[in-house]
């Protein structure tokens, strides 16, 4: 993983220094609080419901044993003994004090983290495939792409007020596991048919209040190409994007309100103008970051472990938890596992300052020192021989992180809704947690299959409640809190943004709701295996508005 550089270093440094003086002054009351609000945004500082949240950058999701003791450290000492892992694959403490946050980013600087970027209008934590570098399926790795963006972005003088939040993702695999056509920019890593590495070229989705698919407008752009066609969209847009309307002011309104054939000629004629200049990347530059990412020291490890297959013979709960959290590895003998962050009746994404260190202990012990974050929520370990994938599975297990859910109606992305966040209309969290707990029965999950259940407590949709099979918006109406359900969105290489089938639904209604949307799913599916966005796209809305509304 990538290590800072002197630059880097001092870079971090001399930022906790600067924020430790504005906090200083603004508890003395040299500044108001208008005077110091954009000064905390700019350190991932916002103002919730009813406290301080700090918001931690984890580029493209990956972290190191001794960062994620460091996370451990930080929610014992100053917050309330965990944090919340969120959908930009980052990490919020919801209740620092303003007085302790410098020196909460002067411990993160001791093991290279910081915070700055993580809010405001700015180019935002640039996020990837959690799978990266390891996915059997993946053409390259995105994290040194997604690297060298982090690099070009950070405190770029002329990206740093932008008309809105610009976010960038990065998949390496045909199978988009980033969801990138949900983003400012996605730029998916393929080959042409000369064998060069470069990207397609995606712009202008989002989600919001106004979602949207991103646009394809590169089928190939050349890897030394990356910055200079990066520069050349927001320029574009830092140009043109609306700053006298927030709520229009997302590339994605851009594109649709101009067109994407005019964009898109604008952008090229940009690009045009830096192409091939000190925008070109170099290939040793290239090879210099990749170097960071270079595989580990896998050992020879056997196709197939006989203990492993003993193992799941006699326990069933380790057996589900390998069907349903472990995937294929590129290196034989090795795999992937997924620690779910959602136990049933749990609150999706937290964490405890145990479980932070046990994780810590396992990627250390087990997983070559390496540790992902999911914009679904989830940990990941990365390199896990298959023969040690029991004693992985009892270690999570002796601190309730072994919950075997990965991608079923109980991994459900929520976000903190009414509970913490000042723009909430609804509560998310205890939507979330009566689902669960609803659904909690191994086999009836089971039986159910792959299903995304993703809640959203405003319309900004923080839960991507856009991209669910079954999406859910929490809103208020005449003081009440009541639920809009979405059907049939995807944030994979198929992307779709869900349809609202009608009326919302009340607190005491929602659950029984989504159990009637299953139920209709089984009773209409072809058969077990067809998942029931498949069937839901099959079919149409119809039959579950019916089920929902009772009327043909």
């Amino acid at each position: 993983m990538y290590r800072y550089d002197e630059f880097d270093q001092a870079f971090v440094r001399e930022r906790v220094a600067q924020f430790r003086d504005q906090v200083a002054r603004l508890l003395s009351g040299e500044l108001d609080e208008e005077q110091f609000k954009p000064l905390r945004l700019q350190n991932g500082v916002y103002l919730q419901l009813h406290a301080y949240m700090l918001r931690i950058a984890v580029p493209y999701g990956t972290l190191s044993p001794k960062q994620v003791r460091m996370l451990a450290h930080i929610a014992r000492k100053y917050d309330k003994g965990y944090g919340h892992f969120t959908t930009r694959q980052n990490l919020q403490f919801n209740w620092p004090k303003l007085k302790d946050v410098p020196d909460i980013l002067a411990d993160l600087a001791s093991v290279e983290m910081h915070c700055i970027q993580t809010s405001g209008n700015c180019i935002r934590n640039v996020t990837a495939d959690h799978f990266a570098g390891v996915a059997a399926d993946e053409v390259a790795d995105p994290r040194p792409y997604a690297e060298i963006l982090r690099q070009w972005s950070s405190l770029h003088p002329e990206f740093l007020f932008l008309p809105r939040k610009f976010k960038i993702a990065v998949t390496g695999a045909p199978v988009d596991r980033a969801a990138i056509q949900f983003h400012d920019i996605g730029y998916e890593v393929k080959r042409n048919d000369n064998g060069e590495l470069g990207f397609a070229v995606f712009i202008g989705g989002g989600m919001g209040r106004t979602p949207m698919l991103a646009r394809k407008i590169r089928d190939f752009l050349p890897e030394e190409d990356l910055l200079a066609y990066s520069e050349a969209i927001l320029r574009v847009y830092n140009m043109h994007g609306r700053r006298d309307n927030k709520f229009k002011a997302r590339i994605k309104i851009l594109v649709h309100e101009t067109g994407v054939g005019p964009i898109t000629e604008e952008i090229e004629q940009e690009f045009e103008t830096s192409r091939g200049g000190v925008l070109r990347l170099p290939e040793e530059e290239v090879q210099r970051i990749a170097a960071y990412f270079a595989p580990p020291a896998y050992e020879n490890q056997p196709a197939t472990s006989t203990g492993l297959e003993r193992a799941r013979l006699s326990d069933p709960a380790f057996d589900r938890w390998v069907r349903h959290n472990v995937s294929r590895h590129r290196v034989p003998g090795y795999a992937i596992a997924t620690i779910s962050l959602k136990p049933i009746g749990g609150v999706p994404g937290d964490a405890t300052a145990s479980q932070l260190e046990a994780v810590a202990d396992v990627a250390e012990r087990w997983s070559l020192g390496e540790v992902r974050v999911s914009h679904e929520q989830n940990l990941v370990l990365p390199h896990v021989a298959r023969d040690d994938l029991k004693a992985v599975y009892d270690a999570l297990a002796a601190h309730e992180l072994a919950a075997a859910n990965a991608g079923l109606i109980t991994d459900i992305i929520s976000c903190p809704g009414l509970d913490y966040c000042a723009l909430a209309t609804a509560r998310s969290i205890p939507i979330a947690e009566r689902i669960s707990a609803r659904f909690a029965e191994a086999h009836r999950q089971e039986d159910i299959g792959a299903l995304k259940i993703k809640i959203s407590g405003c319309i900004n949709a923080c839960g991507h409640h856009h991209a669910g099979h079954i999406g859910i918006l929490g809103l208020e109406r005449k003081g009440e809190e009541f639920y809009q359900i979405t059907l049939g969105g995807s944030g994979d290489e198929q992307a779709s943004i869900g349809e609202i089938v009608g009326r919302g639904f009340s607190t005491a209604e929602v659950v029984d709701a989504v159990e009637t949307l299953v139920d209709t799913y089984i009773a209409n599916r072809e058969s077990a295996d067809e998942p029931f966005l498949q069937t839901y796209r099959r079919l149409g809305p119809q039959p579950f508005k019916e089920a929902l509304y009772g009327v043909a």
